[in-house]
C-alpha cells in the first residue's frame, strides 16, 4: 500500500527509456527529449552563446542517443548525465571547430591575433538590429510565457523544475513554453526569411 503512494524515480524511469530505444521504440525516445531538452538546451547554449547551434547540438546528441542507446552504461551514471557529457562534447566540438577555422602560420599561431578585429559596419549593424528585434519579442511576451522560457533555455531548467521553482502546475509550464515560442517564431519570422534572402 505505502509503494503506490511513492514517486517514480526519475533515473530509474530514464533507464527503462533507454532500455526501450534498444528495442527500437521511437516512443521512448521522444518522451527522453521532452523530459531533459529544456537543460541540455541550457548546457548548450552556455557554451556556444547562440541558440540556433545549441539547438543543432542538441539534435545530435538525441540521434546520438537513439542510435547508441545499447552502449549507455549505468554504472558510469545517470541517463541525465550520459546526455549532459554528450551535450558538452559537441558544443565543445564546435568551439575548437570555430578556432581551427582560421589559419595558423607554419609556428602554429594565428596570424590574425595580432590585428585588430575588421570594422564590418554592415555586419554589425545587422547584428545589432537582429538582437533588437529578438529582445524585443521576448520582450512583448506575457510576463509568465517570458519567465518559463529563460528559466528553460538560459537557466537550463527542465519542465518539472520550472514548475517547482514557480509554483506552477506542470502541464501549464509546459502550455506556457509552447506558446511562448510559437509567438517568438511568429515575431521572428519574416526578419529570419529576408536575412535567408539578402
Amino acid at each position: 500500500m505505502e509503494k503506490s503512494l511513492e514517486r517514480p524515480d526519475p533515473a530509474e524511469s530514464d533507464r527503462a527509456l533507454v532500455a526501450a530505444m534498444v528495442a527500437r521504440d521511437a516512443d521512448a525516445v521522444a518522451r527522453l527529449y521532452d523530459r531533459h531538452v529544456a537543460r541540455l538546451l541550457g548546457v548548450a547554449y552556455r557554451i556556444l552563446g547562440e541558440t540556433g547551434e545549441a539547438e543543432e547540438v542538441v539534435q545530435e546528441v538525441f540521434l546520438y542517443a537513439w542510435r547508441a542507446a545499447s552502449s549507455y552504461d549505468p554504472f558510469r551514471g545517470s541517463v541525465l548525465a550520459w546526455l549532459v557529457v554528450a551535450t558538452r562534447s559537441r558544443a565543445i566540438d564546435r568551439i575548437r571547430t570555430r578556432k581551427s577555422a582560421v589559419p595558423s602560420d607554419e609556428r602554429g599561431r594565428d596570424p590574425l591575433a595580432g590585428l585588430p578585429a575588421a570594422d564590418d559596419v554592415e555586419e554589425t549593424t545587422a547584428s545589432r538590429q537582429w538582437e533588437k528585434v529578438c529582445r524585443g519579442a521576448v520582450a512583448e511576451l506575457p510576463e509568465e510565457q517570458r519567465r518559463a522560457l529563460e528559466l528553460a533555455f538560459f537557466e537550463g531548467l527542465t519542465h518539472p523544475e520550472i514548475a517547482a521553482r514557480t509554483a506552477t502546475p506542470l502541464g501549464t509550464v509546459k502550455t506556457r513554453i509552447r506558446l511562448g515560442l510559437m509567438k517568438l517564431r511568429e515575431r521572428v519570422r519574416p526578419y529570419s526569411s529576408r536575412e535567408k534572402n539578402a
